[in-house]
C-alpha cells in the first residue's frame, strides 16, 4: 500500500506505544511505526500479550498491527524513511550530578537526537513527546541543524502528552486537548500544520491548541504541577479533618461545588504516584532553581513534601491504631499499582508504605490484580521479607489488618464478612483510598479508619 506520510515513534512505552497505535487507527493512509532497543518490549507488542495494561487497548492494537501500524527494534532504518518522528523516550530525573533529584537526565534523549542526524538523509519534522524541561527544542535544533553535513533541515516541535493511566484509550480518542507547539517561523508553521493535520482525522479543530514551542513544553510540566498540587491540598486538609472531626469527603464535596474550583482531583488518598507528577515537579522546581526564583520553586517543593508527609503519616496512622506496634503482626496490602486499571507501580504511594511497614518489623502480603511482578522489582532489596498474594482473600486470611492502597473496583465488591472471619482479632481496615463503605465494615466488626474522618474502633 501507498501510505501519505511515514510516522516513526521512538520509543515503546506508556506514551509512545497507546499514541501510536491511536494514530494508526484513525489515519489509515498514515504508516506507523514504534521502534525500540528494547527486543522483548518490541516482541511484547507484537504478541498477544502487549506489555502495557490499560482497557482496551489490546483490541486497538489488533484492529491497526500488520496493516499501517508495525513495531520493529530497526530504529536506523525507521529514521531512514520517516517524515515525521515523535521522540517518546525515557527522561527520569537525574541520579547523578548537578541537578540530581531535581532536573531531568536528557542522555537518552540527546544520543537519540544524534542518531536521528546520523541516519537521515531527508528533512524531517521531530516533535517532542516526551516531557521535557521549556527550552529543550533548542538544545535539539542545535544538535540536529548546527555542523549539519548533508544540508538537511529538521524542525522541531513540541507535542506534550496528557494521558492518564487506565483511561488512555478513551483519552486519546477524545482529548481535552491537543497541544502543538513550534517556531513561529514560515517552516515551523508548515511542520505545525502537518502535525495539526494528523490529529484533525478526530479530534475536533477547536481542541486542537497551537502555540510557539516553549509554551507547550512548559505547559505539561504545569499541568501536571496543577493537578498534582491539588492532591496535596485536599491531603492536607484531611490531616485537619482527623483532628477536628470534620470529614474530608463533606470537605471536598462542598468546595468542589464552587464552579471557581471544580471537583475534580479532590479526593483524599495515600497520595498521588505515577512516573510523572513527582519527576516533573521536580523538574520544574530545578528550573525555577536555575532561573533563580526561590521562592517560586519552594512553593511548588512544598507539594511534594506533602506527598511524601501523606505516606508516612498513614504509617503512623496505622501503627497509632494497632496500639502502637505492628513487630511480627500480618498486614495484607491490597493494592501497589500507583492507581486503578494499570499495572504500572512507578512512585506508587504503596512502596514506601511498605518499606515503612518493614521498618516497623510487620509481615507484609502484597495483592494486586495487575502489578505483582511490577511489585516484586520495586520490593526486590526485600523480597525475602514479603509474601506476593493474587488473590485478596488469601492475601486476608490469619492477617490482624488490611490496608486498601489502591482504588481499584473489586476491593469495593469483596466479601468482607467471609474476610473478617478468617482475619486476627480485633481486626482493622486502613482505607488510603476511601473507597470502602465504612459504616457498614464496623457494624461487621472491623476497626476502621479512612483518610481525613474520624475512626470507627470498638475499644
Amino acid at each position: 500500500m501507498n501510505f501519505k506520510k511515514n510516522i516513526l515513534c521512538i520509543g515503546a512505552g506508556y506514551v509512545g506505544g497507546p499514541t501510536m497505535t491511536m494514530i494508526a487507527r484513525k489515519c489509515p493512509s498514515y504508516k506507523v511505526t514504534v521502534v525500540d532497543i528494547n527486543k522483548a518490549r518490541i516482541d511484547a507488542w507484537n504478541s498477544d500479550i502487549i506489555p502495557i495494561y490499560e482497557p482496551g487497548l489490546d483490541e486497538v492494537v489488533r484492529e491497526a498491527r500488520g496493516k499501517n501500524l508495525f513495531f520493529s527494534t530497526d530504529v536506523d532504518r525507521g529514521i531512514r524513511e520517516a517524515d515525521i518522528i515523535f521522540v517518546s523516550v525515557n527522561t527520569p530525573t537525574k541520579t547523578f550530578g548537578q541537578g540530581a533529584g531535581r532536573a531531568a537526565d536528557l542522555q537518552y534523549w540527546e544520543k537519540t537526537a544524534r542518531q536521528i542526524l546520523a541516519n537521515s538523509d531527508s528533512s524531517k519534522i521531530i516533535i517532542e513527546k516526551s516531557t521535557l524541561p521549556v527550552r529543550t527544542a533548542e538544545a535539539m535544533e542545535r544538535i540536529l541543524n548546527t555542523n549539519n553535513p548533508k544540508g538537511i533541515q529538521f524542525e522541531v516541535l513540541s507535542n506534550p502528552e496528557f494521558l492518564a493511566e487506565g483511561s488512555a484509550v478513551q483519552d486519546l480518542e477524545n482529548p481535552d486537548r491537543v497541544l502543538i507547539g513550534s517556531r513561529e517561523t514560515p517552516s515551523g508553521l508548515v511542520a505545525r500544520q502537518a502535525v495539526v493535520d494528523i490529529y484533525a482525522h478526530w479530534v475536533p479543530r477547536e481542541k486542537i491548541i497551537e502555540s510557539n514551542v516553549w509554551s507547550a513544553e512548559l505547559s505539561k510540566l504545569v499541568a501536571n504541577a496543577f493537578l498534582a498540587q491539588r492532591i496535596s491540598s485536599i491531603n492536607s486538609i484531611s490531616a485537619l479533618c482527623e483532628k477536628t472531626e470534620a470529614d474530608v469527603d463533606d470537605v471536598a464535596y462542598a468546595i468542589g461545588t464552587d464552579s471557581r474550583i471544580g471537583p475534580k482531583f479532590l479526593k483524599a488518598s495515600v497520595g498521588f504516584g505515577g512516573s510523572c507528577f513527582q519527576k516533573d515537579i521536580l523538574n520544574l522546581v530545578y528550573i525555577c532553581q536555575s532561573y533563580g526564583l526561590t521562592e517560586v520553586a519552594d512553593y511548588w517543593e512544598s507539594v511534594v513534601k506533602i506527598n511524601q508527609w501523606q505516606q508516612k503519616r498513614f504509617v503512623q496512622s496505622m501503627l497509632a491504631g494497632m496500639f502502637s506496634t505492628v513487630a511480627s503482626k500480618r498486614i495484607a496490602l491490597l493494592g501497589f499499582a500507583f492507581k486503578a486499571d494499570t499495572g504500572d507501580t512507578r512512585e506508587s504511594p504503596a512502596i514506601s508504605i511498605a518499606l515503612g511497614l518493614l521498618e516497623e518489623h510487620a509481615h507484609i502480603i502484597v495483592s494486586d490484580p495487575k502489578a505483582l511482578e511490577n511489585a516484586k522489582a520495586d520490593l526486590k532489596e526485600v523480597a525475602d521479607k514479603v509474601q506476593f498474594e493474587p488473590d485478596p482473600y488469601k492475601a486476608a486470611e490469619g492477617a490482624h489488618a488490611i490496608a486498601i492502597l489502591t482504588e481499584w473496583k473489586q476491593y469495593k465488591d469483596l466479601d468482607y464478612a467471609r474476610i473478617l472471619k478468617s482475619m486476627q482479632e480485633p481486626a482493622f481496615i486502613f482505607d488510603g483510598r476511601n473507597i470502602l463503605d465504612h459504616k457498614k465494615l464496623f457494624e461487621m466488626g472491623f476497626n476502621v479508619f479512612a483518610i481525613g474522618k474520624s475512626p470507627l474502633k470498638h475499644f
